[in-house]
């Protein structure tokens, strides 16, 4: 099973934290200034050239990477400098060396400020990571490999580069009526997306078991998030929406039955064909059945052992180069003849990344299921 990832570059840079070279810029600003300064009291005036003055931003750059007491410390380290090169110049007790050490002392100050809050901002986000962490793993539990006759694997990239939570949702679930899935997208992203993402889901774990028919559990999730928006209202409310396909492997596994409410269309892997499992009518998103209507309709697709049965969300059929053009799936899925759902996700996964040139700007989900 794919596990969620952050492993896209932006998030891996958020979490190392400064480079290389920004932590050491300090530093390098300190000599930097001090041999310019040097050099040039041989060949011209002081005056004209007062490269000392540049110690200054030595403490200022220390701010955005180093701590308090560091910042601090790269502070006097400057002012001494500063006196030393004031003393070999001989302008010691000038007004304008005296000037300069006021500069740095009082760049200090404010750069140990700056640094104090900026660690105390980091703190913020490190514990909005690790709540926003907590409540992904509490909506998307972790899939199972195997159910019943299937095997399945999961791959879920949030966008929300600092939280690393989204709105997309999946679930798998051996029931009375065979293995029932579902994979959701919530209109927008980040927290805002997961009490929608955890109605759903907790909607369909529970009508998944006693529900006839895939018709009647669409009809309970829309159910549930008419509700959910009229408990919690907000200026966004009535937009409140997900997009979802359900999925249902009966236990004869002759065929798959689909309820596809407004979601990108199935892909069913066959024999090294690649067939795109369009709707014969449309179905509403979830949510919006009151405005749209037309009812939730199913549709029957054959289903062979060594079949492999890919859903995902917009977030990987949108997923854009460089140059703006959408990732090409089905042609993809055409070069990868493989019924191993983590293989196949796999290559899914670091194909989205090189794709996008590792700035996905939506969140991702996709779930394949196989049956062996």
């Amino acid at each position: 099973m794919i596990r969620p990832l952050s492993g896209i570059r932006k998030r891996q840079t958020a979490r190392r934290g400064p480079s290389r070279f920004a932590s050491w810029a300090p530093v390098v600003t300190l000599v930097l200034a001090v041999a310019l300064d040097v050099s040039t009291d041989y060949h011209f005036s002081p005056r004209n050239l007062q490269f000392y003055r540049l110690l200054s931003v030595a403490p200022a750059l220390a701010a955005s990477v180093w701590s308090v007491p560091a910042t601090v410390a790269i502070g006097i380290v400057a002012c001494c400098v500063e006196l030393l090169l004031a003393w070999t110049s001989g302008e010691f007790g000038s007004p304008v060396r005296v000037f300069t050490i006021a500069v740095i002392a009082s760049v200090t100050g404010a750069a140990a400020y700056a640094s104090h809050a900026r660690q105390e901002r980091e703190r913020t986000l490190s514990q909005v990571r690790t709540v926003a962490e907590t409540a992904q793993q509490m909506v998307l539990r972790p899939m199972p490999q195997h159910l019943g006759p299937l095997d399945l694997g999961v791959l879920y990239v949030a966008a929300a580069a600092e939280a690393r939570i989204g709105g997309d949702f999946y679930e798998a679930l051996l029931t009375p009526h065979g293995v029932r899935l579902i994979v959701g997208d919530v209109r927008g992203k980040g927290l805002s997306a997961v009490g929608v993402a955890s109605a759903a889901l907790g909607a369909f774990r529970e009508a998944a078991y006693d529900a006839p028919d895939l018709a009647q559990v669409a009809a309970r999730l829309e159910l549930a998030l008419t509700r959910y928006s009229e408990l919690i209202p907000g200026e966004e409310s009535e937009e409140r929406f997900a997009t979802a396909v359900l999925v249902e492997v009966p236990s004869d596994l002759r065929s798959v039955r689909l309820v596809n409410c407004g979601h990108p269309p199935p892909i069913l892997l066959h024999r090294g064909e690649v067939q795109v499992i369009d709707a014969t009518a449309p179905s509403p998103p979830l949510a919006l059945g009151g405005l749209i209507g037309n009812g939730y309709l199913i549709d029957a697709v054959p289903f062979q052992k060594g079949d492999l049965l890919l859903l995902y969300t917009d977030g990987v059929s949108e997923t854009r180069d460089k140059a703006g053009t959408f990732y090409p799936l089905s042609r993809r899925l055409r070069q990868w003849p493989t019924a191993d759902p983590g293989a196949l996700l796999t290559r899914l996964r670091q194909d989205l990344v090189a794709y996008s040139g590792g700035h996905l700007d939506d969140d991702v989900a996709a779930v394949a299921v196989s049956y062996r």
